[in-house]
């Protein structure tokens, strides 16, 4: 009897929804991953096929099956074919260096999804000059996503001084009363700034693909 297949892909997913699925690689082994991105490229040729949650082994498997795939180290992250092009843009920021990871992800997820990102770290209420004198930044965007850990209260500053749509991403960055990422996602769901909306810690791909969405919906067709 042969074995059930590890995965069934949504080969589908571009033709209903406009985007394709996306490889979740935690959990995985390297040889699945390069599997299951062989297989999606072969679907769509003409568009991107990401990969997410990658680890060293998982990098080291597509490099010598896959010469034609991008990693994205800093992302955690490889794509394999073109990025389709680029509709309405996103800006990313974050409250430290620390949830750069994260933001990364973000941001590969919203050029994979079909619109610009733009990353600026470290902007963290902290020293709050820093998100102010980025204000100009946070108003011309479509989409602004917030990549914060501790208690997140970034989420708040940038929806109180933009009325561009806000999505918030509790990072897991803190000490122990942090709860790996819990009180940062608490926070920012009880935020008193309206037009925002939160995903889950450190879900930077979530947040990636609906800031796309909005991206293009707001820029309209070319």
């Amino acid at each position: 009897m042969d074995p059930e297949p590890a995965a069934r892909l949504d080969h589908d997913r571009l033709r209903r929804t406009g985007d394709p699925e996306v490889i979740f690689g935690q959990g995985k082994t390297p040889d699945q991953v390069v599997e299951l991105m062989t297989e999606l490229h072969a679907t769509h040729p003409e568009r991107a096929v990401l990969a997410t949650r990658l680890d060293d082994a998982m990098f080291d498997a597509l490099a010598a099956a896959l010469p034609a795939a991008a990693l994205h180290r800093d992302a955690r992250a490889a794509t394999l074919g073109p990025f389709p092009p680029s509709n309405g843009s996103v800006l990313v920021v974050t409250g430290g260096t620390a949830d750069i990871p994260v933001a990364r992800e973000a941001a590969l997820s919203v050029l994979v999804h079909g619109a610009h990102a733009r990353v600026i770290a470290d902007v963290g209420v902290a020293g709050v000059h820093r998100v102010l004198a980025i204000r100009d930044d946070l108003g011309r965007a479509d989409c602004v996503v917030v990549v914060a850990g501790m208690e997140g209260a970034l989420t708040s500053v940038v929806g109180g001084l933009t009325g561009v749509p806000v999505l918030a991403v509790p990072t897991s960055t803190g000490y122990g009363a942090a709860f790996g990422g819990l009180a940062a996602l608490l926070g920012m769901l009880t935020s008193c700034a309206p037009g925002t909306a939160v995903v889950n810690i450190d879900n930077g791909y979530g947040a990636g693909v609906l800031a796309a969405r909005i991206a293009r919906r707001t820029a309209g067709p070319r």
